[in-house]
């Protein structure tokens, strides 16, 4: 899968997830793989970085909860504010899907 158009999917990705329930880090990463039938493996270095930019930015909030084994896992959330902004996100989204769809298939008729 092309990095770069990746690029601009993660947060649409992340908050996306996060919309159906709150989830720690690996299980947010095992998920994104799983959805793409394995095309994308979102590594720690994308991850990570990108939940504490939508943290920081109001979009997220997390959490630390102990776990049956004691060890303890940081729980991430959509905010109030992450959801109008997945919204918008992805209103955006499928404008420039549509444009792509219909520049691409005029390119190839």
């Amino acid at each position: 899968m092309d990095k770069e158009i990746m690029k601009g999917s993660i947060d649409i990705l992340i908050l996306s997830l996060l919309s159906k329930r709150s989830m720690y880090g690996y299980e947010i990463a095992k998920s994104i793989k799983k959805e793409s039938d394995d095309l994308y493996n979102m590594g720690e270095g994308t991850l990570y970085p990108a939940l504490k930019r939508l943290e920081a930015k109001g979009y997220l909030k997390s959490y630390w909860e102990d776990t049956e084994t004691g060890k303890r896992r940081r729980y991430y959330a959509i905010t109030e504010e992450g959801e109008k902004i997945l919204k918008k996100k992805l209103e955006n989204w499928h404008i420039l899907n549509s444009l792509i769809t219909k520049v691409s298939r005029e390119a190839f008729s």
